[in-house]
């Protein structure tokens, strides 16, 4: 786990590598770390994400949105989406509204969630 101060925002990063992020208490442990350590944002690496999450009828993006709405957080996945997106008209359409949206990005790397972040600063 890697926290970094970033235009202003306290940044929360998940590493690459570690087992996939998807059940309620894997959210509850993340979601009570980021409070204690008052972050803003949690950045989880796409390899991270388990594949369900993409499947929406499983609900675990709308859970995971939800819960860090609930709890003023943001969250970014950081990865390549577009196949997923691409199987899924119905994922596309919940990609495009978080985009638009301030609590959930998907950005493709590092470079775009660098602009996102400039963003939110100002």
């Amino acid at each position: 786990m890697q926290i970094e101060e970033r235009h202003g925002l306290r940044v929360h990063r998940l590493e690459t590598t570690g087992e996939p992020w998807t059940t309620n208490d894997a959210t509850a442990d993340l979601i009570g770390t980021a409070m204690y350590d008052r972050v803003d944002l949690i950045v989880v690496p796409i390899e991270r994400v388990d594949p369900a999450f993409f499947e929406l009828s499983s609900g675990i993006a709308g859970e995971l949105l939800q819960k860090a709405t609930n709890y003023r957080l943001r969250l970014a996945i950081v990865g390549d989406v577009t196949a997923r997106t691409a199987d899924s008209s119905s994922l596309r359409a919940f990609v495009d509204e978080a985009q638009r949206g301030g609590g959930l990005w998907f950005v493709p790397d590092d470079a775009a969630l660098e602009a996102r972040l400039v963003a939110a600063a100002v």
